[in-house]
């Protein structure tokens, strides 16, 4: 596995106009409070949507998960997957602690196998917001508008504090068989 991640910077990932059709979305959905699955509500302060319903938005994103497996992580993986907009706000001083993306408790016969970011701001739109890996090297330059990056959602990972304006992303968790 390269890294553990692998990444698309800038239109190499998303064009201006797919990001922008994303941020219409999520804020058309009015960004709410995000909690965790654990419960742990201090570990994390931004704003999140649900954009489930914009089928274009999976079906883009399912095409760099397929690459990306096949070049990384050949992990069984379905073109499935929770579509999470999110605001991380200086205002609200956005965050996100060290997590991963799995729920190891779960019951269900299917696990988050690969999770994907894609940057939706501009690197002048925001500053501090740096996203980090604990266990592999983190990827540089990540903040280029439009830039996905696609990871083993088993990874713990985290994104500092916010200490101006706004940092927009596109979250999503490619699910498969449990994790033995």
């Amino acid at each position: 596995m390269r890294d553990g991640w692998q990444m698309w910077r800038g239109e190499d990932g998303f064009n201006k106009e797919q990001v922008e059709a994303v941020i219409n979305a999520g804020i058309k959905n009015q960004p709410d409070k995000a909690t965790t699955f654990n419960a742990q509500n201090d570990a994390r302060s931004s704003r999140v949507s649900w954009v489930n319903n914009e089928a274009w938005i999976r079906t883009a994103l399912y095409e760099y998960i397929k690459i990306a497996n096949r070049n990384a992580f050949n992990v069984r993986v379905e073109n499935y997957a929770d579509l999470q907009y999110t605001e991380y706000h200086a205002s609200e001083e956005g965050h996100y602690d060290w997590h991963t993306d799995v729920f190891w408790g779960e019951t269900k016969p299917f696990d988050r196998k690969l999770s994907i970011t894609v940057q939706l701001s501009d690197p002048s739109d925001y500053e501090g917001g740096d996203f980090e890996f604990s266990e592999v090297e983190t990827p540089a330059n990540s903040k280029q508008k439009g830039t996905v990056l696609i990871f083993p959602s088993y990874l713990s990972h985290r994104v500092l504090p916010i200490t101006s304006g706004v940092r927009r992303s596109l979250v999503a968790w490619f699910e498969g068989p449990r994790w033995n």
